[in-house]
């Protein structure tokens, strides 16, 4: 009788957790003016394995003010520079707005991946894998390693690579998809949703925000040293072995070689997203993510709003082609 007593309060408490959580969640997400500990949903986060680390987290989107500089003006219809090193904003353009993402939500793909590897670290190329004119150029019935799906997936924008991670999860691709939606709540966030691994448009309404990406940029970058490697290499040979070919992979829209202390990490574009591109920079002892949507020049915005972004920190950009 003890025991089932101890049992009760001992749901009672989780439930309690479970609810106050969800409250400061909700006016976290109307006011995001402070860097709070977000509790998401209690269920969610109880009975889906696939969520298995909470974000700590939220950061504010009070700008830092540039009075002696003049604001970039760019076409991105939304945009958000971050210094996580200060926590401080360096600019913002419409950064809540809802917006398609195209392929940065193989950012999250990789995420979820990487937070569920194989046991045998195989992963089998099927038919079905082969989707989308972006690819790694899989061949179906091959076997890579994870890591050689995330070079595929990250440097060449491989649709193909993507589909494989997910359609290799326990439970298949509609489980993965739900796992990614699963993690974006476990990390705070309400203004994203996906219905792929790829950002290709077709399987229903998929969208996020700048301020969104960031958060999930941050929360890569910090938790998988794998991710880091991966996005900051700009091209990757990847050797015949006995159940693939040889893979020569590149990363030809960041700024990786052009601008120093850029970092990498993705582009995107589909018809509806526009250019989209999410930039981590380390340079003057400040790390930055910087992130544009529905751009009509990702590259030349976003060299203009890191240039603005390192001279309001009172420091000098470095000379970039």
């Amino acid at each position: 009788m003890r025991k089932i007593v101890v049992f009760l309060i001992f749901a009672a408490v989780l439930i309690l957790i479970g609810f106050l959580g969800n409250n400061i969640y909700s006016r976290v997400l109307n006011n995001k003016s402070s860097v709070v500990s977000p509790v998401p949903d209690f269920l969610t986060i109880l009975f889906n394995k696939e969520v298995s680390t909470l974000n700590l987290w939220l950061p504010s989107l009070k700008n830092k003010l540039s009075a002696n500089l003049k604001t970039p003006e760019i076409s991105a219809q939304s945009a958000l520079i971050f210094d996580i090193t200060t926590k401080e904003v360096l600019y913002s353009k419409n950064p809540t707005e809802k917006l398609p993402m195209a392929s940065l939500t193989k950012i999250m793909t990789a995420i979820v991946a990487l937070e569920n590897k194989k046991k045998d670290d195989t992963y089998v190329v099927s038919k079905d894998d082969l989707v989308g004119e972006d690819s790694m150029g899989l061949d179906a019935g091959e076997k890579l390693l994870l890591s050689e799906l995330l070079y595929g997936m990250m440097l060449h924008s491989g649709n193909d690579a993507a589909e494989v991670l997910a359609n290799n999860f326990p439970g298949g691709r509609a489980a993965f998809v739900n796992a990614m939606n699963n993690k974006v709540k476990a990390l705070g966030l309400s203004d994203t949703s996906f219905t792929n691994p790829t950002g290709l448009e077709g399987d229903g309404k998929q969208y996020t925000t700048a301020y969104d990406v960031v958060v999930m940029t941050e929360y890569a970058l910090t938790n998988f040293p794998l991710f880091d490697q991966v996005v900051s290499t700009f091209d990757y040979n990847i050797p015949q072995t006995p159940t693939h070919k040889a893979f020569y992979l590149e990363n030809e829209t960041n700024l990786l070689t052009s601008y120093p202390g850029v970092k990498g990490v993705k582009d995107g574009y589909t018809p509806e997203a526009g250019l989209c591109l999410v930039t981590y920079l380390d340079y003057g002892g400040h790390k930055i993510v910087g992130v544009v949507l529905g751009s009509d020049d990702r590259r030349g915005e976003m060299i203009e709003l890191l240039d603005y972004s390192l001279r309001s920190l009172g420091i000098t950009p470095p000379h970039h082609g």
